[in-house]
């Protein structure tokens, strides 16, 4: 293979990376946790978009359970991002690890 289709190459590995993070970036990633009580709702650029949490939880006296439910539903949605851009990032390099990618 020679310089210049190496370089093409890596232009359009580069041009597909900027594309697939700008999707990801627009793409939004949910978790419910305790039956719905909980909802947190993250875009692909790790910031929290929303986070629900039913009337009725917040009446109760259970504010442990409720901050628990709120740092599973965090650590769940911050691994299903997290999850998609490595996948991303597998497909556009097949597999490779790339250091600092």
């Amino acid at each position: 293979m020679d310089l210049q289709a190496l370089m093409k190459q890596a232009q359009k590995m580069q041009k597909d990376m900027s594309k697939q993070e700008s999707e990801l970036k627009a793409k939004q990633f949910v978790s419910s946790v305790g039956g719905g009580v909980v909802e947190v709702t993250m875009n692909g650029a790790y910031e929290v978009v929303s986070v629900f949490i039913k009337d009725e939880v917040l009446d109760q006296d259970n504010q442990g359970m409720l901050e628990e439910l709120v740092q599973m539903a965090m650590n769940d949605v911050l691994k299903q991002v997290t999850d998609e851009k490595e996948a991303m990032m597998a497909s556009l390099t097949g597999g490779m690890k790339i250091p600092g990618m």
